[in-house]
């Protein structure tokens, strides 16, 4: 997504499980076992010692679950969003699985990288998780993934400043407290437009439809947002202000995801709130902000040598064991609807906050190619809005020429 990307770490390890062995190839060891190497990419957190390597301890479970292979498992350090690149721009020399973000899928399509699930593993994906999980790993029917979590933002608050009538709607927030917004961020900007009736390719994916953010509804939302802007109790949300306005008491709401709970948490004790998006008002009508929404996925590389072994150990990743793992040891939040059936899962607020968002005031991150035109525009009005030089005065031409940039390749 928008957020900063983690270098890409070419260092790899190796681990060898079962065997001291290190065979390469269908060869068969003695008693008929086949031995397997696979190299796997994740983030550093799900290798890191500090989080109980998640990796390492589902891979090695895996290989438990398997006699029949000799697997020798080689890591990999890349995120979801610098490993889908990576496999991209080499597929042969990549990862054989890998964690990917979901608005990089049409990147992996097309570099013909990542395999489609079929047969017993498409019907267990699909019977794991709802519609709107799986559409965001579908291309033209295909399943291109085993999804492990939603990725999405949310709002933190301080309960001892907002109630949760407050929580409900913007404007009231802004009359008790600091709330602070990443304004000049185009992940969350549009957030405001998307909520007073703007689209994105008819929020369903479809390029031929475009961009939609110009008219009245949308000039409205800049005219809104001036002001939001210009309310001595808002601030903008950039370089990690909000999170230690949160530490001092000088903010009390912020907007952010799963990835910055824990710091939150420490900051607020059990004043610690969390809920999907509010409300706001425009000309005396309650509309709802609406985040992008996506999915982060296990993939498998179309190039690799070992698909058999590389579909099952994905499945096996995105699965209700890995899935319960990784948010006991990471707090990432899962998304397979038998393990959301768990109360001790259902009920922690930051899991309802995340799928709530997910399913109820969000939309689906396009992923079609002219989304990448989206996010320059966006990004210049929130800068505009701060150094203020977006006005009532010039909003209409501003949006309008926000709209028409959206709707550009830069070249037209």
């Amino acid at each position: 997504m928008v957020r900063s990307l983690k270098r890409f770490l070419t260092g790899i390890m190796a681990l060898t499980l079962c065997t001291g062995l290190t065979g390469c190839g269908n060869s068969k060891s003695l008693g008929g076992v086949e031995k397997v190497r696979l190299m796997v990419w994740s983030p550093s957190e799900d290798q890191s010692k500090d989080s109980g390597e998640w990796l390492q301890t589902m891979c090695k479970n895996f290989a438990n679950e398997h006699p029949e292979w000799d697997i020798t498992f080689v890591y990999g350090v890349a995120d979801e969003a610098t490993a889908a690149d990576q496999v991209s721009q080499d597929p042969e020399a990549s990862a054989d699985v890998f964690m990917y973000a979901n608005d990089r899928i049409n990147n992996l399509i097309d570099a013909k990288a990542i395999a489609r699930f079929g047969g017993k593993y498409k019907e267990a994906i699909e019977s794991t998780n709802s519609n709107e999980v799986l559409n965001s790993v579908t291309v033209n029917n295909e399943l291109y993934g085993v999804p492990f979590t939603t990725n999405t933002w949310y709002m933190f608050y301080d309960k001892s400043v907002f109630s949760d009538d407050d929580v409900k709607n913007l404007d009231t927030m802004l009359k008790k407290g600091m709330v602070s917004f990443p304004l000049v961020n185009s992940w969350y900007l549009p957030s405001f437009y998307l909520g007073n009736g703007c689209t994105l390719f008819g929020n369903e994916n479809d390029e031929s439809k475009g961009v939609d953010f110009g008219g009245d509804k949308a000039v409205d939302v800049t005219n809104y947002v001036i002001d939001l802007a210009a309310n001595p109790n808002f601030k903008i949300d950039a370089d990690g202000s909000a999170l230690a306005g949160l530490r001092n008491g000088s903010v009390s709401a912020m907007f952010t995801g799963s990835w910055e709970a824990n710091p939150i948490k420490k900051a607020l004790g059990d004043n610690m709130g969390v809920v999907s998006l509010p409300t706001y008002t425009i000309n005396g009508e309650q509309k709802q902000m609406l985040a992008y929404a996506g999915s982060k996925a296990i993939g498998v590389n179309s190039h690799s040598e070992h698909m058999e072994q590389a579909v099952a150990l994905a499945v096996y990743l995105g699965g209700l064991d890995a899935q319960k793992a990784h948010y006991e040891m990471r707090n990432v939040i899962p998304c397979n609807t038998e393990l959301l059936k768990d109360p001790k899962i259902s009920s922690d607020a930051l899991v309802l906050a995340q799928n709530n968002t997910f399913n109820s005031t969000s939309i689906l991150q396009p992923f079609v190619p002219a989304m990448s035109n989206c996010w320059s525009p966006v990004e210049n009005m929130g800068k505009g809005i701060r150094n203020k030089s977006v006005t009532h005065d010039n909003a209409k031409e501003q949006t309008e020429a926000m709209n028409d940039a959206m709707n550009s390749n830069g070249i037209n």
